[in-house]
């Protein structure tokens, strides 16, 4: 691939310009906003200036609701030897491309599984994508030249490719994508009227469950709306755990001991069957998850201090799978939690100790 366009220059189109340009791909960028596609330009995303005669390839990056219309657009007017979207839906888009009567021989949908609660160009990195599952969904229609190339798009942003058919794909990120955004920002808007008090007591726990309720309420519409029947489906059967969860939490309050006994059971159920669905989730890499154990620093809150931590562990020959930051309230000093293989914990630990870190159990 040498030439390319992206129409489209938020989060994820600037994202693939910067990532194509990065490695030598010449990249035009379009967007309904002009300035939009300025910003991206400026940021080394590519020119605005548009192409000559047909590129390679062109991505279309804009919300669910106009990926069809877009890329009809295009290819009447013959931009691109190749069409594909980066939309986090599939289905619909397929469809309303067929009813268009668009050549489905020059398309293939696809979904990189990555993002920010930030949009926009000022929020595009070209490493956004790496190490990250980017989802192709061929027809019996695309082109093998067509898919070639967006094979050659995800390996120039060093994503991993996965296959899918269109419908299988709505109903997975329905689960794993779709679902959890609601669900963090219904979780979030308990606390929007919530006393101060409590939210004063906001720990790492909530800030994990509501991290992505800071995302874009209006790109989540449209994503939403272009998804809304598998993600209807999720949410009511897990509107089912809920009650069968809340009838559990009423009987743990009854004097009526057998009561207590089916509330424990109940409450005890849902956890342990969060226990085996966590599980599932892949960890570091793709790769099946492993469990770490956890060693934790006291820290204050100066410049320097992670990398004395990280710089600290290396001299230990300790590797750090993952790392995890919690601030203290009301003080400029907090916890950094160094998650390791259990075999290299005691070792870590001891060194850290002997370097003057306090270590709390």
């Amino acid at each position: 691939m040498r030439t390319a366009v992206v129409i489209g220059t938020g989060l994820i189109g600037t994202s693939v310009a910067l990532a194509l340009t990065d490695r030598g791909v010449t990249v035009h960028l379009a967007d309904h906003d002009p300035d939009r596609a300025r910003t991206a330009a400026a940021r080394g995303a590519g020119t605005d200036a548009p192409p000559e005669g047909p590129v390679d390839l062109c991505v279309v990056a804009v919300p669910p609701a106009h990926v069809a219309a877009t890329l009809a657009d295009a290819m009447r007017a013959g931009t691109a030897r190749g069409y594909l979207d980066v939309a986090s839906v599939k289905g619909g888009p397929l469809r309303e491309l067929q009813a268009l009567g668009a050549d489905l021989s020059a398309y293939i949908g696809t979904h990189p599984m990555s993002g920010k609660e930030q949009s926009g160009p000022l929020a595009g990195s070209g490493d956004l994508f790496e190490g990250r599952p980017w989802v192709l969904t061929p027809t019996r229609d695309t082109h093998t030249e067509v898919l070639n190339l967006a094979l050659e798009l995800v390996a120039l942003c060093r994503a991993v490719p996965v296959v899918m058919d269109a419908d299988a794909h709505d109903r997975a990120v329905a689960l794993v994508s779709h679902t959890p955004q609601l669900v963090s920002s219904m979780v979030a808007a308990r606390l929007e009227e919530a006393e101060e008090t409590a939210v004063r007591l906001c720990g790492q726990g909530i800030r994990d469950v509501t991290r992505i309720a800071a995302s874009d309420p209006r790109m989540w519409v449209d994503i939403l709306s272009a998804n809304p029947g598998p993600v209807a489906d999720v949410l009511a059967a897990l509107a089912a755990d809920l009650d069968e969860t809340v009838s559990s939490l009423r009987a743990l309050q009854s004097a009526d001991d057998g009561k207590r006994r089916e509330g424990v059971t109940g409450v005890e159920d849902v956890l342990r069957r969060g226990n085996t669905g966590r599980a599932r989730v892949p960890g570091k890499h793709g790769t099946a998850p492993a469990a770490y154990e956890t060693v934790a620093v006291l820290i204050s809150d100066q410049p320097g201090e992670l990398a004395r931590i990280f710089a600290d562990a290396g001299r230990a020959g300790v590797n750090v799978e993952d790392v995890r930051i919690e601030h203290a309230t009301g003080q400029q000093a907090g916890v950094v939690q160094l998650m390791v293989a259990p075999s290299a914990a005691p070792l870590l630990a001891a060194s850290l100790r002997e370097r003057g870190w306090a270590l709390r159990q």
